[in-house]
């Protein structure tokens, strides 16, 4: 009972209390609502606008400006520029109808965008749209006249703003592309320079913040961008130059000349410091413009690759460009294989380049001391198969130094015996083949499973790969490994990049030439070099249109037939040295597959005469001075190319000390002990007799006639064009190839 009373009187005061509570509750909405009807009465449209400029400027993204690419003397190769985007907002031009008329006329006359379109787009989007973008990467001086009426006093153009971004610009347009690469869309390397070093030219982006106020004033915080580094190369802009155009002097020689398409599959070249590892210029062709990456009218006369990447036998044109176009999977892979390095990315057979080395692997082994003689009889017995030399005549006997001189195939099959399989395999290894150079460009290509060890090298590979043929290299593996054949034996890691820089100038990093090894000692060197001096210097050299005006070189001719034998075609290089004396740069040119007729294509001068082009020029340039005679003919083709005559003012020696002393020890002295059985002569036998020399003259190509073949011959060396390696010969492919099966030994 009295517990019911209590519940009663409980009851009446509560609802006092609760009818009290709801006046005042009641009366609080009732200000608050006035309230806020009040502030948007008088100042809902200066808040409005305050709302919007945080819209705009809230968490915007500033964006860094990526690092530049620099030649050796400061040169811009690539760079950026600050470009801007062109934004509407739909929103804010729809706010006012005095706003849209005077802001499509500034579009219009300011950077000439369809008023129309964007009429229809405002009209569509008025209430939902912030960010449309009606302009990309414009400079500031295409969106100046814009800017200026936007921020003048009482403008009516309304909903236009700008966002900055920065665009990559390559001022050279094709030149070194092969070296430096592209960005894509969202400012990422690819290829060469600009994706191996994407991160030290990478910056980090900034962000702005936006924030009303105390006072509903716009307050900005902003974390501002960091740029990325930049870089130095070891690239001269001017030899760079001078490759590239020699390189497109000889596509437009032979371009369409046997079938259509380029003047050759491929063709490279790379010059080096022989002393550091730097590469000074480094080049392809063809070409693409870094401007414009997907122009694929630069695609035309490239072989067409089929889905495999192998070689279909046609060649891009314009007829079948359009089916390139309509077919994306097709269309990439052909601009893949431009983009590419050929330099770095392409492996090939080197062919009699590498005689030099093998030549060195056995003097330094001490399995021959470079005196021994070899009679050379156009061809040498193998683990049972015939392995011909390029001159079917035969040499006859040949010292060493002759055996480079003449390029003579059975002469390095028997210092490779000599060496044996273990010994020529720990030397190439030693040389860096079969391993990268880890050069600081993007997309070198592997090769261990393209050369040979000791536990599948049999003696037929042995022979095969003595003179070039049986493995793969890449030009950058051979350039480096000959550069320590010829510097005294010192291997240096190969770089592109000698200094990083911040944005303000500052050194961040200088990279210094990297020694990783000694390959052989100064004194094989300096035998070794001797006789590659005979290659352009000698009587029967087969360098000798190498030479360019006014110095001697050294170096040595290659000739390597390309899988499968049958087809005949090949791979013809050079690589030399200057000065012949005291060696500073290297340079080596590879052209790979000449577009002329088979019988006439495994010549190396279509190596030799960009060589010769190219260091006519170069050697001035680099302020090496002259030391030979120059013939009426060359002071003219000077003249032509306006280079000064610079002869060296007291030259220490007389020029061809070491080629006399090569020479002499091919003809006078005794041959050494030998290393095979029955390879050395008796003494005074002698050499076969030169029939080609008595062939007739074909007049359009210069070349001897051997009329009981109809073979091209070379009428000063006697060398067969069109011969090649036999289908059935060991050592046809290299080891992920199959090749025909020699006999067990």
């Amino acid at each position: 009972m009295d517990s019911k009373k209590r519940k009663n009187k409980f009851t009446i005061k509560m609802q006092k209390k609760l009818v009290v509570l709801f006046i005042f509750v009641l009366l609080a909405f009732v200000g608050l609502s006035y309230r806020l009807f009040i502030i948007t009465r008088d100042n809902g449209e200066r808040y409005k606008k305050q709302v919007l400029s945080q819209q705009k400027y809230d968490s915007t993204i500033l964006p860094y400006k990526r690092g530049s690419i620099l030649d050796t003397n400061g040169s811009i190769l690539a760079s950026s520029e600050k470009v801007y985007n062109v934004v509407l907002d739909a929103v804010a031009v729809s706010m006012d109808e005095s706003y849209l008329e005077p802001t499509l006329d500034a579009l219009r006359s300011q950077i000439g965008v369809d008023v129309s379109a964007v009429r229809s787009y405002i009209a569509a989007n008025k209430e939902t749209s912030r960010y449309y973008v009606l302009a990309r990467r414009l400079t500031f001086g295409e969106i100046q006249g814009l800017m200026e009426l936007i921020n003048e006093e009482k403008s009516l153009v309304k909903g236009i703003w700008f966002e900055e971004e920065y665009k990559r610009s390559y001022p050279g347009g094709s030149l070194a592309c092969d070296v430096i690469g592209f960005t894509t869309s969202d400012n990422v390397g690819s290829y060469g320079l600009e994706e191996f070093y994407n991160d030290t030219l990478s910056g980090t982006p900034g962000r702005e913040y936006g924030y009303l106020n105390g006072d509903s004033n716009l307050e900005r915080t902003t974390i501002p961008a960091v740029d990325g580094n930049s870089i130095i190369t070891t690239i001269d802009i001017n030899i760079q130059n001078i490759v590239e155009k020699y390189l497109r002097k000889f596509d437009e020689e032979y371009r369409d000349n046997f079938h259509e398409g380029n003047g050759a599959n491929n063709v490279g070249c790379i010059i080096m410091d022989v002393n550091s590892g730097e590469v000074l210029a480094m080049a392809g062709y063809p070409v693409f413009d870094l401007n414009d990456t997907r122009n694929l009218e630069a695609l035309i006369g490239m072989p067409i690759l089929n889905e495999e990447g192998a070689r279909t036998g046609e060649y891009v044109n314009e007829e079948n460009l359009t089916e390139l176009k309509n077919d994306n999977d097709a269309m990439y892979r052909q601009l893949n294989a431009l983009w590419k390095n050929f330099c770095i990315s392409e492996t090939y057979e080197p062919g009699s380049v590498s005689k030099p080395i093998t030549v060195a692997a056995g003097i330094e082994s001490g399995s021959i001391t470079g005196n021994e003689t070899y009679n050379c009889q156009g061809k040498l017995e193998i683990g049972g198969w015939p392995i011909a030399c390029h001159n079917t005549w035969g040499d006859g006997v040949l010292s060493v130094s002759e055996g480079i001189e003449r390029s003579c195939n059975v002469n390095m099959m028997y210092i490779a015996s000599a060496t044996g399989v273990e010994t020529f395999t720990e030397f190439q290894h030693m040389f860096n083949f079969g391993l990268k150079t880890n050069i600081d460009l993007a997309g070198e290509a592997r090769t261990a499973s393209l050369v040979y060890d000791k536990t599948n090298m049999r003696s037929t590979e042995l022979a095969t790969c003595s003179f070039g043929q049986g493995y793969n290299c890449t030009m950058i593996q051979m350039m480096s490994a000959f550069c320590s054949l010829i510097n005294g034996g010192y291997y240096y890691e190969p770089h592109m990049v000698k200094k990083i820089i911040s944005p303000s100038g500052a050194t961040v990093q200088n990279i210094e030439p990297r020694l990783l090894r000694q390959t052989i000692s100064e004194t094989t060197s300096a035998k070794v070099r001797e006789m590659c001096n005979l290659v352009v210097s000698g009587e029967n050299g087969t360098g000798k249109t190498a030479r360019p005006a006014g110095y001697m070189i050294g170096g040595k001719t290659g000739t390597a037939q390309t899988a499968p034998r049958s087809a005949k075609e090949y791979v013809l290089s050079f690589l030399g040295y200057a000065p012949v004396d005291d060696p500073q740069i290297a340079i080596y040119v590879v052209v790979d597959r000449p577009n002329v007729s088979n019988s006439v294509m495994d010549s190396a001068k279509f190596a030799t005469k960009i060589v010769r082009n190219v260091l006519t020029e170069v050697l001035p340039y680099m302020g090496i001075y002259m030391t030979e005679e120059l013939t009426d003919k060359e002071i003219e083709e000077l003249e032509a190319l306006q280079i000064e005559i610079m002869t060296a003012p007291a030259p220490g020696t007389e020029e061809g000390e070491g080629t006399e002393a090569a020479e002499g020890e091919g003809e006078g002295e005794e041959g050494g002990e030998g290393t095979g059985e029955g390879e050395n002569p008796p003494e005074g036998e002698q050499k076969p007799s030169e029939p080609w020399r008595d062939f007739p003259i074909d007049p359009e190509t210069g070349y001897a006639v051997d009329p009981s073949t109809g073979n091209y011959v070379d009428p000063e060396t006697g060398y067969v064009l069109g011969a090649g390696l036999e289908d059935e010969n060991p050592g046809a492919g290299t080891p992920r190839e199959e090749s025909s099966p020699a006999p067990e030994e």
